[in-house]
């Protein structure tokens, strides 16, 4: 039963697929016992020394039973009774030979058993316990099963910075569909999106995380095994504060600088030799970091590009780029491992000088990024354990920049991350979700790189081969019928369509994101030219939307929010079909002004959509700079 339980002619899906698993025969009832019929009341036990260790744990596999089977049982820590009436058992074993976060399930005529040597390892074999009854409940198979993980951290990260700061009902639904998984650590993407109170500005129009909301995450993670370990960045990225006088003195750019990817406007990055700057980043911290009980802190400084074009010009030039920003990152650790942490931090900087690797804290961890499915991670590991720093590798779900992701890409990604990082020893495995330029995906899009990573990071081998389209079905959207999973993955590979694949994002979104003229005219490393486009691959890509959606009416999801799902894929959809058309007209390959008042008019009921579909998940905070780079579309189809 590798990958898969087979149960008659039903293949039980398991996300992750479990290490090793056998099945029995017979079947275990949930709705009667062998012994006093279907009217009996049946327990489930806590075998622990401090049965409250595992309370959450029992009540999450009574909800399930109780919601699928119809069925209450009762949760208790004693045996005593008839033994007929011990319909389940959860059992601490701190002597248990199954590795660490391991766990032993099987499934008997009898009863349900999780045996494990943590309360974090009980709480995973009744995670996968949970898929077998989702699938087949009343009747489940006699199975047996033996889990652990390859990787001891695996993390997803949510940019909640650019635009997206989601509700509180979005985050906690979020947290229980990957515990599910076995997530067990969650990030949240900030740069101004924490409510400091002696910072009010920044935030003002952000709809931040308050302390208090930041708590009760903390609280819901913990319940289910998950470390929200906090997030700041804290060199680069900073234009949210350093644009609003108050801050601006503290920049390294005032008004603009050169990236790899072209000219950006603006400040950017604090300056590391600013006094200033090192005070502000304390300050940040003693008042955010009480909120969690992490004893981990991702500190970011990442994409440092305006460092040494500003005021640390001439220091750059003397002492080096890298040194530079070694010596400020350097101040950021002290800082943390003074207030008891370890400092996480993003590595794309200090890998452009691996000669400094060796000088990094060995107690700190480095977070090797990178996004494209040919991202060289075993260079970057390599270096890394060479020099004995700990880190994560860190791939993504590819859905930012993409309108409908890039499925392709994003399977690549993920799978070579978690080879590289079991290859090379890493300490962990990050998913990335971030938000560029809008964050105009909506979250089902990020299901499949959630499920996908969730997977490879578990058990690499027992994963490898998995059917991530129908895994992400059943777990993500309840779809039996393996439909929204197919119409998600299929969707998401849309943008191999257009014959143009752009570093780290889609033509399609670039077309949506660029004006009439710019798409002439565009030099962006990023961007598409028009003459690089064709109107029979635009036309296949318009072809393809409507293939990938064919299957949505086959649906048959079972989860709270399949409605909701489902008109956010419809506006994914047109979305991806106006930028087809608007490459058409472009080109010059459809044309007109009824061409134009029908995408002036598409466009118009998009936003209308797109505005109301933002706020069924998300926060008023963002909305307006996000959709702006949409109604700016409006002018080239004004003439019309």
């Amino acid at each position: 039963m590798n990958p898969a339980a087979t149960t008659g002619a039903t293949a039980l899906s398991l996300l992750p697929c479990p290490r090793t698993a056998d099945l029995d025969p017979g079947h275990c009832s949930l709705t009667a016992d062998p012994i006093a019929g279907p009217a009996s009341q049946r327990r489930i036990v806590i075998e622990a020394a401090d049965a409250g260790e595992l309370l959450a744990t029992a009540r999450r596999l009574r909800d399930a039973i109780r919601t699928i089977a119809g069925v209450d049982w009762e949760i208790s820590a004693t045996t005593v009774g008839p033994a007929h009436e011990v319909g389940a058992i959860l059992r601490l074993n701190p002597d248990s030979a199954v590795p660490d976060q391991g766990y032993e399930l099987s499934i008997t005529p009898e009863r349900l058993l999780v045996e494990a040597g943590t309360p974090q390892g009980v709480f995973y074999g009744v995670c996968t316990l949970i898929q077998v009854i989702e699938q087949s409940a009343p009747e489940l198979p006699c199975l047996r099963i033996s889990d652990w993980p390859d990787h001891a951290a695996r993390g997803v990260m949510l940019d909640v910075s650019r635009d997206k700061v989601p509700t509180m009902e979005t985050v906690y639904a979020l947290i229980d569909l990957l515990a599910g998984w076995k997530i067990n650590q969650i990030q949240l993407y900030t740069e101004h999106t924490f409510a400091y109170r002696r910072h009010p500005e920044v935030w003002a129009n952000a709809s931040p995380f308050t302390g208090e909301e930041i708590l009760a995450l903390d609280a819901y993670c913990k319940e289910r095994h998950i470390e929200l370990v906090p997030n700041q960045n804290s060199f680069g990225h900073m234009h949210r504060w350093l644009e609003l006088p108050r801050y601006a003195p503290l920049g390294e750019v005032s008004e603009g600088f050169v990236t790899p990817w072209g000219e950006m406007r603006g400040p950017f990055s604090l300056a590391p030799g600013d006094p200033g700057s090192l005070e502000l980043v304390k300050e940040l911290y003693d008042e955010l970091l009480p909120h969690f009980s992490s004893k981990q802190f991702n500190v970011g400084c990442d994409e440092t590009f305006d460092l040494g074009q500003g005021r640390t010009k001439e220091l750059c030039e003397e002492q080096g780029t890298g040194r530079v920003y070694l010596d400020f990152l350097l101040k950021i650790y002290a800082e943390v491992t003074a207030r008891g942490y370890t400092m996480q931090f993003w590595g794309d900087i200090i890998e452009q000088h691996p000669e400094l690797i060796p000088e990094l804290p060995k107690d700190a961890v480095a977070l090797g990024w990178g996004y494209e499915a040919d991202h060289p991670f075993g260079t970057l590991c390599e270096r890394y354990a060479a020099a004995g720093v700990a880190f994560y590798t860190c791939p993504g779900t590819s859905s930012w920049n993409s309108i409908a992701g890039r499925s392709k890409n994003a399977l690549g990604n993920l799978l070579s991350a978690a080879e590289n990082g079991l290859r090379h020893g890493a300490t962990g495995y990050l998913i990335t979700d971030w938000g560029d330029r809008g964050h105009w995906q909506v979250l089902p899009v990020s299901y499949l790189g959630y499920a996908a990573g969730a997977a490879y990071s578990w058990d690499l081998e027992s994963n490898r081969d998995l059917d991530v389209a129908e895994a992400t079905s059943w777990h993500a959207f309840k779809d039996p019928t393996g439909s929204l999973g197919r119409l998600a993955y299929d969707l998401g590979n849309v943008y191999t369509k257009v014959g143009i694949e752009p570093h780290n994002s889609s033509v399609l979104f670039w077309i949506l994101q660029s004006s009439m003229e710019k798409l002439a005219t565009n030099t962006h490393a990023y961007g598409p030219r028009v003459g690089e486009l064709s109107p029979d691959t635009l036309r296949e890509s318009l072809a393809a939307v409507d293939e990938a959606m064919g299957v949505l009416d086959a649906a048959q999801s079972t989860a709270a929010d399949a409605e909701l799902v489902r008109e956010e894929f419809l506006n994914t959809a047109r979305l991806l079909r106006h930028a087809c058309r608007r490459g058409l007209l472009a080109l010059g390959a459809e044309g007109g002004d009824d061409v134009r008042r029908e995408l002036a008019a598409d466009l118009e009921g998009i936003i209308e959509e797109y505005n109301r579909l933002w706020l069924a998940r998300n926060r008023p905070g963002g909305l307006s700079d996000s959709v702006r780079r949409l109604e700016n579309l409006r002018p080239d189809y004004a003439d019309a």
